[in-house]
């Protein structure tokens, strides 16, 4: 797991492996760099998110942004859609 460096990340990921929540062998790294890489690709979903008055149903919002993660993934190839295409004769 990559985190910035912000002190209060490092005290809830120790604290949830001391609950057993996460695995003790979970590797916390901090590094800017490869958590803004992150961050990065979330800014599709906040500026489609941003718009919207916010989800009532935790349900709904689960479904709305894994639709928006997997347009997201398919414009950058990253998902393959060829399994799901009728093949032409």
């Amino acid at each position: 797991m990559t985190l910035d460096g912000y002190a209060a990340s490092h005290a809830a990921v120790a604290e949830l492996q001391e609950e057993d929540r996460l695995p003790t062998y979970l590797t916390v790294r901090t590094n800017k760099d490869l958590n803004n890489v992150t961050e990065q690709d979330h800014r599709r979903v906040k500026q489609r998110v941003m718009p919207m008055r916010g989800c009532k149903c935790f349900a709904h919002a689960a479904v709305t942004l894994s639709g928006i993660e997997l347009v997201h993934q398919i414009e950058k190839e990253e998902f393959d859609i060829s399994a799901l295409c009728v093949p032409q004769v």
